[in-house]
């Protein structure tokens, strides 16, 4: 049914993430599909950059490949069917870029229950749900 399932974690989130990466499992094991982790870490505003330490970027980046390797090897699926990457900007056009740029069929994003502040301000699950050419399942 599916052949590419992206999956989208937040590594601040582990278990709204490990929810999401054991519906993509399950999916998965329907037709042998592969499974693509990825984290999103977002820029750091320019402004904030003079308090930074000169090295921020590089530990930010080291900080973020270790946690998602560690999310990698938790995983209970052939691991010639998973990867991982890495992607840096805002949440939903990333996840929305690395969908089409993987040509997945299929995005598993996990999901808060729905508060005031995101009915005000919007959740990155809806913009996904709302902009992916491909199906989205979101997992509360």
């Amino acid at each position: 049914m599916f052949s590419k399932i992206l999956v989208p974690i937040d590594l601040s989130e582990k278990e709204l993430s490990a929810r999401g990466v054991a519906a993509a499992i399950e999916i998965a094991k329907t037709s042998n599909a592969q499974i693509r982790l990825l984290a999103v870490q977002p820029l750091v505003p320019l402004a904030f950059m003079d308090y930074a330490p000169p090295n921020f970027d590089d530990e930010l980046r080291a900080a973020t490949e270790k946690d998602l390797a560690d999310a990698l090897a938790k995983i209970d699926y052939a691991k010639e069917r998973v990867s991982s990457v890495m992607r840096f900007g805002g949440v939903y056009p990333e996840v929305l870029a690395e969908a089409r740029d993987w040509s997945a069929d299929l995005i598993v994003v996990c999901s808060h229950r729905p508060t005031m502040a995101t009915y005000l301000i919007g959740s990155n699950a809806k913009t996904i749900v709302r902009h992916a050419t491909c199906s989205v399942l979101v997992v509360r």
